[in-house]
């Protein structure tokens, strides 16, 4: 079965009504598309590609979706439908990914959150509501620490601050995997790992979005799957979570009821790091919510970007409420001086006081190595050590795990 079948098979929750002026209940009220502009841009030397729905009557900042790593630009096409009326949309291939160009791994998570800050420039748009999922959440959650002023609302999905140390593992055997062109093999075990296990609980359409998984990953080019090795590459190089400060703005954190690879557990731990934050799951889906319930999931979107209830909903749960803020710890996710992010392991630490330095503000950690900071915060150094983390010791984000992040096939 195609794609394309599977996702029109994609029905809405019965009570659930538009949002959006002008739009009808399936969607596909007047104005609900508008014109869609692609732009080839370059950063520091590497071409990545954006894609911008333009909507005349916006009612609320630009959407950008910074999707998992083996998204594109195109993978959010069906949820435009109902986020087209909210204003411009924009996805982004950045570098590394879809159809830009390949990425060395000495690039890490600050340098594509610089990228974003680049697009944004380009575009000549100030502020933007922020979907951030899986490891796109990684990069949103580093961009929205370093360019505050640029995000009105964030949403991260199917994100955590650590990595399972199993998971971990499998990450470098599937490296080597993949250098031996073991791709079928890898792609059984990712499309295990994506998808939630027999017994888990309901998913929506798990058996075809498996099946679909299974096949986007077996049938990677030899770019596909190179860029995917070096994305491996990146993740154990670079740190996936890092507790520097976080604005506070409005905040939400989501998972699949049944998420097995980022779990609601994690969740609530990302969103107990933002100063406050609303944590909620979305019923009957696992990690690739976004795609077993599209309609539901963009309708979940246009409500938190537009400020409307989240209580109430019919496919998800009650909405929480987590953070500094709430906890007391002062409303920032990295408190004193220096804050280490691994303890024991000389991880990343943030040296300095902290505070986020003005948007535009980019400069290289380490010469050479393609890392960015914000002046200001003095990048990440590797505690007690006074080495930048990004100095080819790979420095984890994790508490006794040693290599942090998604492996480079992450659906959404």
């Amino acid at each position: 079965m195609s794609i394309d079948a599977v996702l029109a098979q994609d029905q809405e929750s019965p009570r659930a009504r538009p949002l959006i002026p002008g739009q009808a209940v399936d969607g596909r009220g007047a104005g609900t598309t508008g014109r869609v502009e692609e732009r080839d841009l370059t950063f520091d030397g590497f071409r990545y590609t954006c894609r911008v729905v333009h909507h005349d009557d916006p009612v609320t900042e630009p959407v950008l979706v910074l999707g998992g790593s083996s998204q594109d630009r195109n993978s959010w096409v069906r949820h435009e439908k109902w986020l087209g009326p909210l204003g411009q949309v924009i996805t982004v291939d950045l570098p590394g990914y879809g159809t830009a160009d390949f990425l060395p791994a000495m690039y890490g998570v600050d340098f594509l959150a610089a990228t974003v800050r680049h697009l944004l420039g380009e575009l000549g748009v100030p502020r933007v509501n922020l979907v951030a999922a899986c490891y796109g959440g990684a990069v949103g959650l580093r961009f929205t620490q370093h360019y505050p002023d640029l995000v009105a609302r964030l949403l991260l999905v199917g994100m955590t601050t650590r990595i399972p140390a199993d998971y971990a593992a499998a990450m470098e055997r599937w490296a080597v995997m993949i250098e031996r062109g073991e791709t079928e093999t890898i792609a059984r075990e990712l499309a295990d790992r994506f998808m939630s296990p027999p017994g888990t609980g309901h998913v929506r359409k798990h058996a075809a979005v498996s099946r679909l998984v299974y096949q986007q990953i077996a049938g990677q080019d030899p770019e596909q799957l190179g860029k995917s090795a070096e994305h491996n590459t990146r993740l154990m190089r670079h740190e996936w979570y890092r507790p520097e400060p976080v604005p506070a703005l409005p905040s939400l954190v989501v998972t699949g009821e049944h998420d097995t690879l980022c779990t609601p557990a994690m969740g609530r731990e990302v969103a107990a790091q933002l100063p406050e934050a609303r944590f909620l799951t979305i019923d009957e889906t696992d990690h690739l919510a976004p795609v077993e319930r599209i309609a539901d999931f963009a309708d979940l979107m246009a409500r938190f970007c537009t400020d409307r209830p989240l209580e109430g909903l019919p496919y998800a749960s009650e909405p929480e409420t987590l953070g500094t803020r709430v906890a007391g710890a002062g409303g920032v996710v990295a408190v004193g001086p220096v804050e280490t992010v691994a303890p024991g392991l000389g991880g990343a630490a943030v040296a300095g006081a902290g505070g986020s330095a003005a948007p535009g503000a980019v400069g290289p950690t380490t010469t050479g190595l393609g890392a960015y900071a914000v002046p200001g915060l003095v990048g990440a150094v590797a505690a007690g050590a006074g080495e930048p983390v990004a100095s080819g010791a790979g420095a984890a984000a994790v508490p006794g795990v040693g290599v942090v992040g998604v492996v480079g096939v992450d659906v959404p």
